[in-house]
């Protein structure tokens, strides 16, 4: 008889490990809490904007392995899409002038050496500031560990890790910005190549794990929200028990095994002594109702503003704005003309006609992505045998992203189908 598994939790990171589950044998039970699966990557229809919108503006690179195995496998690789090269529009809304950063496809950096390739007013040797990075010792800011001024920094690497670690990059962990810089830079332009979800989150990477785990025989309950874990055992071999829900209680067989994929708040209150971020930073996104130009970049950074990357979809116009906690107590109305203001600008748009608009703001978007709370994040394995963590809070080498949270719940799978898998030598 093959193991019976509960993925506690329906977000990216449970739903990754529910599909690897699947794939290695197990029977799956799929609990979630609230009424739709998804979590932060969900999509929904808002009534405003007559369209369907993610949670929030979400990219991945073309080097995230992971995630794209994970689309391959659930049959939605194709929803993932992005230019054929690895380049980078931007635009400073203080000067008005406009670039793009075109990196080379091989691993050789030529595209520093070559004025038209990279950030104007640069030289080669500037790039070299970013070298640190790849040997940051643990416990130390990006400030601590690189230089953190000029025109490199302002243009470029700021942006970039701003939208990465979404904390200030200079209080960010030096550790997780060389961990990205490894898997991307280092690898060369197209690993770097930034996708989209064409027609939203829940296509990409959600309904599709939903329609895959069904047909497979899986049970997914949602509205199922988990009061209480019971444990038992010697303090050499515990595990979980039972399960304990609001409609009754579940009992853990022997050879179960059970898949914790759930907010870290909620992880604490319900494993004892467990450790995990409690610093959080806000994501806010702004969308406007319009048609983009002919022919206008899909994605573009934007400098001196207060937009910080502008993504360009079918009908919509739509804004990111990464550690935004300083602007959550600004009224919704004043921002959005704000923002609109520079979405024209870099649009070339009328600003006097602000289309039909929609703020959607996270508080708790991801942990801070700080040398204090990286040392706070659990690893996979827990003290009771049978109990596996998941979720991009937790230990997995990289910040808050999609990458890093389907290659938590791979690994949660994996060390319950096979306890003794080494990680430490895997990539």
């Amino acid at each position: 008889m093959s193991r019976l598994v509960h993925v506690i939790g329906a977000g990216l990171s449970g739903l990754a490990a529910a599909v690897q589950l699947q794939r290695r044998g197990a029977r799956v039970v799929l609990h979630e809490a609230a009424p739709h699966a998804g979590g932060r990557c969900r999509s929904y229809f808002d009534i405003k904007l007559n369209a369907t919108i993610d949670n929030g503006n979400h990219l991945v690179l073309s080097g995230n392995h992971a995630t794209l195995s994970y689309a391959k496998t659930i049959g939605a690789a194709d929803e993932l899409v992005g230019p054929t090269q690895p380049e980078f529009p931007f635009m400073d809304l203080r000067s008005g002038a406009r670039w793009t950063v075109k990196l080379s496809p091989g691993r050789v950096p030529g595209w520093i050496f070559d004025s038209a390739a990279r950030v104007p007013g640069t030289m080669p040797a500037d790039y070299l500031s970013l070298v640190p990075l790849l040997f940051a010792k643990p416990g130390r800011t990006m400030q601590q560990t690189m230089r953190t001024n000029g025109r490199l920094w302002d243009a470029l690497i700021n942006p970039l890790f701003l939208a990465v670690l979404n904390v200030d990059p200079h209080e960010g962990s030096a550790v997780l910005a060389g961990n990205v810089l490894k898997e991307s830079l280092l690898l060369g332009g197209q690993a770097c190549r930034p996708l989209v979800a064409r027609n939203g989150l829940g296509h990409a990477l959600i309904d599709p794990a939903l329609r895959l785990l069904q047909y497979g025989g899986a049970e997914i309950k949602l509205g199922s929200r988990v009061r209480e874990i019971g444990f038992a055992g010697t303090d050499s071999k515990t595990r979980v028990t039972s399960l304990d829900f609001d409609d009754g209680r579940v009992d853990i067989g022997l050879h179960d095994g059970v898949v914790l994929a759930v907010p870290p708040n909620v992880a604490q209150q319900l494993v004892p002594g467990l450790t995990a971020p409690n610093e959080f930073r806000a994501i806010i996104n702004a969308h406007f109702a319009i048609d983009p130009p002919l022919a206008f970049e899909p994605m573009t950074g934007l400098l001196n503003g207060t937009a910080e990357w502008l993504f360009a979809f079918d009908g919509r116009l739509s804004v990111t704005i990464s550690g935004a906690d300083r602007l959550l107590d600004t009224p919704r109305e004043v921002l959005a003309h704000g923002i609109w203001q520079e979405v024209a600008k870099v649009a070339r748009l009328p600003v006097e006609r602000m289309p039909t608009w929609q703020i959607v703001t996270e508080k708790r978007a991801t942990f801070a992505a700080i040398p204090s709370q990286e040392n706070l994040r659990p690893g996979t394995r827990t003290r009771w045998s049978n109990l596996m963590l998941a979720g991009d809070w937790t230990a997995n080498g990289l910040p808050a992203t999609i990458e890093g949270s389907i290659r938590s719940g791979q690994k949660a799978a994996d060390l319950l189908m096979n306890p003794s898998i080494d990680f430490s030598v895997q990539r």
